[in-house]
């Protein structure tokens, strides 16, 4: 199985494009080591022909731009694509928005929860993808799906099961208490499996983009895993404030920190996880800066730090 990280940062991407934070700056000025990231975007293919996109980021046209085994075939036919189909893990706008630039008549299959597929059929402008063309299959918040095109199989499954996470920002509701109204399905991981390999035994990757909190089970669930790519938005919970660009906490928009006692270096700590990577990382966050104190305690711990086109092999 190839996986390839398509967009390594979190909403915004990095550099955001209104942000002049010293990080931002960094990148904007070209200084050695800082690195463009995308939104949040993941791609895995059993046979490196047909792909499927686990999530679909608003720079999502880029992403494709910048990945050759995602362009169409210079052999197939004047208007192709090896995207084959679309896993979304949660209906925020840096997972959903890139959908309407995937729009043109062209097939493929789109994979949600119930509750995700719902806030894409209550908004109108998602009808450009017309529904002839675009297949759109539920997720079970706990179950295994067999991946499938618009030519059938594509050698991928996906084990989805539930993360404790966040409604989308825009579906929100203060009247509703501490959880803005979050219901099952707003928030999912994904065991992407090789299907080819016997019983899902090796060629796996847990793909969890967003999550509040590390639970027991989820820990349980992680154990001995091949390959994680995990929530990196925050370094610590207070960094947006502290770096005077906003006033939200990570745990206020359902992520959880790296770092302390209650971050999720600490939290995965100990459950021999052979690889793990951070993903969806936001602008603030100091990892970001090579050769910063906090680039090398994430290092230092065992963890890698996500890029866009970072290729794993499993």
């Amino acid at each position: 199985m190839k996986v390839k990280v398509i967009g390594a940062a979190a909403g915004g991407g990095f550099p955001q494009w209104n942000c002049n934070a010293p990080l931002s700056r960094a990148v904007r000025q070209n200084r050695p080591g800082f690195l463009v990231r995308t939104q949040s975007s993941l791609a895995a293919s059993a046979d490196g022909r047909d792909w499927a996109l686990f999530n679909a980021s608003p720079d999502i046209r880029q992403q494709i731009a910048a990945t050759p085994e995602l362009q169409p075939r210079v052999d197939g036919p004047l208007r192709n694509t090896p995207i084959a189909a679309v896993v979304l893990t949660n209906a925020d706008v840096d997972h959903i928005a890139g959908l309407l630039s995937l729009r043109e008549r062209q097939k493929f299959t789109i994979y949600a929860t119930a509750r995700v597929l719902r806030t894409l059929a209550e908004n109108t402008i998602f009808r450009v993808l017309n529904t002839v063309d675009v297949e759109r299959r539920e997720l079970p918040v706990s179950g295994r799906t067999e991946l499938e095109g618009p030519n059938g199989p594509l050698g991928l499954s996906v084990e989805t099961f539930a993360v404790p996470g966040k409604v989308a920002l825009f579906l929100e509701n203060e009247q509703a208490g501490a959880n803005f109204g979050t219901e099952e399905g707003d928030t999912i991981g994904a065991r992407i499996i090789d299907a080819g390999k016997t019983g899902g035994t090796g060629g796996e990757l847990y793909y969890i983009p967003g999550c509040a909190a590390l639970d027991d089970p989820l820990r349980a669930r992680l154990r001995g895993a091949d390959c994680l790519l995990f929530d990196g938005t925050v370094f610590v919970d207070t960094e947006m404030r502290d770096t005077g660009v906003g006033e939200k906490t990570g745990a206020r928009m359902g992520h959880m920190a790296m770092s302390g006692p209650d971050g999720s270096i600490a939290g995965l700590a100990g459950l021999d996880i052979k690889r793990k990577v951070f993903v969806h990382i936001n602008n603030t966050n100091p990892v970001l800066e090579p050769g910063s104190e906090a680039e090398a305690f994430v290092t230092g711990a065992g963890w890698e730090i996500g890029y866009d086109g970072m290729d794993i092999a499993l």
